[in-house]
C-alpha cells in the first residue's frame, strides 16, 4: 500500500511562518551581530601561561647570546627577550617585510620544524661591524645578500642553534637540521597558514651599530607532545657538564676544614652531685672499647684509644657504613 504525501499549499506556508515569527524566536529576521567565519578542526590559540617553559628557555637564551654576539657585533650587546606570543601564520606573515632570513630546521627528535628569523639590515650591520666599520646599513633597498652576508648567515644560525640546544637540554635533547633558507615570508613552509604558532622573539641592541630582532618560530603542533614537560612551573636546571669547573670544585672542597673530635666517655651526675663540686673531687667513668669520631655532629669513624710517640691516638678501625650507630 502506497500513501501520498500530504503538501501545503502557498497561503498554508505563509500563515505558518507568521504564526512563528510571532513567538520571538527571531526566524526570517536579519541578526544584527557581525558573523565570524569558524574553520571545524581548528584549534584556537592556546595561552602562553601553559608553555612556561619556554619562557625560561628564553631567559637562558638571552644570557647566553649576550656574550656569544660579541664576536659577530665586536662590541658589547645587550640581549632581551621579549614576551611569548601565540599567533596564526599567516598574521604572523603578514606583518613581515618582503625581504628578510628565513632558515627552516626540522626539530628532531619532534615531528615538524622551526624557523630563525633574522632582519635582512641586522646582518648587514654586523658584516660592517665584523670588518672594522661602526655596523652602519645603507640607505638603499636590499633584494638579495652578498657573499660576505650569506656567510655571516650561516656563521650566526650555526650559533643559535647551538645556542637553543643548550637550552632546551632541561626540557630535551634537540637536533635541529638545515632544510632550507628563504628570503620571502611567501615561501616559508613551517606551518599552514591557519595554523597557530609560537613566537619567541629575542631584541639584540649592540653598543655601536643597528638593534636587530632575532625570532624563533614553531609550530604549536610540533611542541603539543611535550606541552606537559614545558608547562611545568619548576624543573631541574640541568645543563652541560663544565669538566674544568668540577675539577676546580674538587680541589676547593678537598682545602675545606672541619671540626673533627672524639667522646671518651658521657658521665652522668644529679644536679646535687654537680652543685657540690670542688677542686679535688674525683668523677669515675667507664671508657668504652671503641670511641667514636665525630665530625661536626655526625658520627664519621670509630676506633680505640691508645698512644703514638709519646701523643694519645686514636685507631681508626670502622670507617663510613662499618661504624655502629
Amino acid at each position: 500500500m502506497t500513501t501520498k504525501a500530504s503538501s501545503l499549499s502557498g497561503d498554508e506556508v505563509a500563515a505558518l511562518m507568521a504564526e512563528l515569527g510571532d513567538t520571538g524566536l527571531g526566524i526570517g529576521e536579519e541578526n544584527s551581530s557581525e558573523v565570524v567565519p569558524f574553520a571545524l578542526g581548528v584549534e584556537d590559540c592556546r595561552p602562553t601561561q601553559r608553555l612556561a617553559g619556554l619562557e625560561r628557555i628564553s631567559e637562558r637564551m638571552a644570557r647566553s647570546l649576550r656574550g656569544a654576539m660579541e664576536p659577530y657585533s665586536r662590541c658589547k650587546t645587550q640581549v632581551n627577550a621579549d614576551a611569548i606570543e601565540n599567533r596564526r601564520f599567516e598574521d604572523w606573515c603578514a606583518d613581515q617585510r618582503d625581504f628578510t632570513s628565513l632558515s627552516l630546521y626540522r626539530l628532531r627528535p619532534l615531528k615538524g620544524g622551526m624557523m630563525i628569523v633574522i632582519e635582512s639590515e641586522f646582518i648587514t650591520s654586523l658584516v660592517d661591524a665584523f670588518y672594522g666599520g661602526r655596523g652602519q646599513v645603507p640607505a638603499h633597498k636590499k633584494s638579495e645578500f652578498t657573499v660576505s652576508e650569506e656567510r655571516m648567515l650561516a656563521r650566526l644560525t650555526d650559533m643559535l642553534v647551538g645556542q637553543l640546544k643548550d637550552a632546551w637540554v632541561e626540557v630535551m635533547k634537540l637536533e635541529p637540521v638545515l632544510v632550507s633558507r628563504e628570503t620571502n615570508p611567501a615561501y616559508a613552509t613551517v606551518a599552514k597558514p591557519h595554523d597557530t604558532v609560537i613566537v619567541q622573539r629575542f631584541t639584540l641592541v649592540p653598543a655601536q651599530g643597528r638593534p636587530g630582532m632575532i625570532t624563533f618560530i614553531y609550530p604549536q603542533a610540533t611542541l603539543r607532545p611535550i606541552e606537559p614537560q614545558l608547562s611545568a612551573k619548576v624543573r631541574d636546571d640541568a645543563g652541560p657538564v663544565d669538566a674544568e669547573w668540577r675539577q676546580r670544585l674538587f680541589y676547593a672542597v678537598e682545602d675545606v676544614r672541619l671540626p673533627v673530635r672524639s667522646v671518651l666517655a658521657r658521665p652522668e651526675l644529679t644536679m646535687a652531685q654537680l652543685m657540690s663540686l670542688k677542686p679535688g673531687d674525683v668523677i669515675p667513668i667507664n671508657l668504652a672499647p671503641k670511641v667514636p669520631l665525630l665530625v661536626g655532629s655526625k658520627r664519621f669513624a670509630e676506633g680505640t684509644i691508645g698512644e703514638q710517640e709519646g701523643r694519645a691516638a686514636l685507631l681508626v678501625e670502622a670507617v663510613g657504613k662499618g661504624v655502629e650507630r
